[in-house]
């Protein structure tokens, strides 16, 4: 149910509230004018949460990238959180993990067509992506991750919040594991509650709704997690889902902020899982290697180790794995699918708001600004109605 994962640190509190008033503050001066947010000519579409990790922001994206490639030219924008670079990076097919950051490397090589860059300064991450030198033909800018990134005023932005830990029921850091408070939701024109059952009754969608108190000119979604086939890390092939056995034993190795929905999904097919969850973002290192060998080896037999895409960024380069391991060693693909057929007015609303807000549609707009607008003007009128 909803809320199941929520754990409050009531001793925190305090320092929660002082936490609490320093992020008003802050927000107070964005609202006032004092400090600015700066909007663009060029469509800047923000995915982001006030919640620490797990609302499926990378998923997400990939939905947007999927949704536009096929008609504009997408650039997206990331912080690069742990990577080892510094200032802005536009990553080829060729550019290392560890300059560019896990979930940045995996979207550049599941869409090689499109612009992956990182930047800690989103404005000027932004003006390098849309000068038309450094990333030319870029049309759209998708920011990862940016929805505390005032700075930038996005002109749609997309709030994702998880089932399992909606933000009303949630605590500001560090009693909870809200980034600000709740009432920032107001910034987001459209919220998503993400990672929901696939079988949420209408009764639950309509409880939500209620809980999250919305304004009327927020739109909201309901999404679920769609698995794709398991692909071997080292090898080739895939495995349907449905294939796993009662028998199997499986190995689930994460790094990520949030596994739970991933355990229970694949505890719905009737095998055993041993977990084995590091922090996001985690780099591997040789005690977490062999860690791993070891906890597969007192596995039973038959076994499979399953991870996600953006752990699997990190596991790929990395040396130590026994050879059984790295055998048993399966990639789960994760997209995300709208629910209550929402799929095409979320699509609507994005690439509507992208044709609108596009440079070549701004440009005939003043054109045509110029122009009467009864679409008869051939030169200097005379007294005539033309009728």
């Amino acid at each position: 149910m909803e809320g199941d994962l929520i754990k409050i640190n009531e001793w925190l509190r305090p320092i929660a509230w002082l936490y609490g008033i320093g992020v008003r503050i802050r927000n107070a001066m964005f609202e006032a004018g004092i400090l600015k947010s700066k909007s663009y000519d060029i469509p800047v579409i923000s995915v982001g949460n006030i919640t620490v990790g797990g609302t499926g922001k990378t998923p997400h994206t990939e939905y947007l990238i999927r949704l536009l490639q096929k008609t504009h030219k997408v650039a997206v924008l990331s912080r690069g959180y742990k990577r080892k670079s510094k200032g802005f990076v536009l990553a080829s097919a060729e550019t290392p993990m560890s300059d560019i950051g896990d979930e940045p490397y995996q979207m550049k090589q599941k869409f090689p067509g499109i612009y992956v860059a990182v930047d800690k300064n989103r404005r000027r991450g932004i003006e390098l992506l849309s000068d038309g030198k450094t990333a030319p033909g870029t049309e759209v800018v998708l920011l990862d991750d940016a929805f505390q990134h005032r700075y930038v005023k996005p002109g749609i932005n997309i709030l994702l919040v998880d089932y399992h830990r909606l933000i009303c029921d949630d605590k500001l850091l560090p009693a909870g594991r809200l980034r600000e408070p709740e009432e920032g939701k107001s910034r987001a024109n459209i919220v998503v509650v993400t990672k929901c059952p696939a079988d949420i009754k209408p009764m639950g969608f309509r409880v939500i709704s209620k809980a999250l108190k919305l304004y009327p000119y927020q739109k909201l979604y309901f999404s679920t997690l769609r698995y794709g086939a398991l692909k071997p890390l080292f090898g080739e092939g895939e495995r349907l889902l449905d294939t796993l056995r009662h028998d199997e034993h499986v190995l689930l190795l994460t790094g990520i902020a949030s596994p739970e929905q991933m355990r229970m999904d694949l505890e719905r097919y009737g095998t055993r899982i041993t977990q084995l969850s590091f922090g996001d973002h985690h780099y591997f290192s040789p005690a977490d290697v062999s860690l791993i060998n070891d906890t597969y080896a007192r596995l039973g037999t038959p076994n499979l180790i399953i991870t996600t895409e953006k752990d699997a960024a990190r596991l790929k380069g990395l040396s130590g794995l026994s050879e059984e391991a790295r055998n048993a060693l399966h990639v789960l693909p994760i997209e995300v699918e709208f629910l209550r057929n929402q799929q095409k007015s979320f699509n609507e609303n994005i690439t509507a708001y992208v044709f609108k807000n596009s440079r070549n549609s701004n440009l005939a707009q003043k054109q045509n600004d110029h122009q009467p607008h009864d679409g008869h003007y051939s030169g200097h009128r005379t007294g005539q109605t033309g009728r």
